[in-house]
């Protein structure tokens, strides 16, 4: 896949980035609905198949989660014209990501630390627990769709859903549970 990007293009990328750091509430894994949006579907900077390995790619990889967003940066840069834009955009893109997230954060927590006890920022604590549930089921939609195959597999919703009340309501550890799906996955179950 070969594109063109001017520089108006890579401030585009790198002011989207910037605007779904504040969304990644739950990590920047649930904003990767938009940046499909975005990027495949709306600019057409890459491809399906590129977006869905570039999460893969980077989920299977030891390390922080927000990798894929490096991978994806790299290969709208790769598409763009060589490995020096894909470095470019891989730049551009954590760069994006990570700088209004990080200084939200840090001074949203020293905050919220030092007012800890205040009623409006223990709810928000708790409301803020089903928009990153939504946020995350959207985004398995989102990689299961690239599969042809949203809703249609029923013992994946399954497992999902007896993981999430099993999450919930015990205290279980989560390395049994995916002791469990990577057995249930070798045996051809889900």
């Amino acid at each position: 896949m070969s594109i063109t990007m001017t520089s108006a293009h890579w401030l585009d990328l790198f002011a989207h980035f910037m605007s779904l750091s504040l969304l990644a509430v739950g990590g920047a894994i649930t904003t990767a609905p938009d940046m499909h949006r975005y990027l495949v579907m709306d600019k057409g900077w890459m491809t399906d198949s590129q977006f869905v390995s570039s999460i893969a790619l980077a989920q299977a990889a030891p390390g922080p989660n927000v990798l894929f967003i490096a991978l994806i940066g790299w290969n709208v840069g790769l598409n763009s014209g060589g490995w020096l834009l894909g470095l470019m955009g891989m730049a551009l893109a954590m760069l994006g990501t990570l700088i209004p997230s990080t200084t939200l954060t840090f001074l949203a927590t020293r905050w919220g630390h030092r007012n800890r006890e205040l009623r409006a920022v223990r709810a928000f604590k708790q409301g803020m627990a089903p928009v990153v549930i939504a946020l995350l089921v959207a985004t398995g939609w989102v990689l299961s769709a690239a599969h042809n195959v949203p809703a249609r597999d029923w013992r994946l919703w399954l497992l999902t859903a007896v993981s999430a009340v099993v999450v919930w309501r015990t205290r279980l550890h989560l390395l049994w549970l995916l002791g469990t799906g990577a057995v249930l996955g070798a045996f051809g179950l889900v």
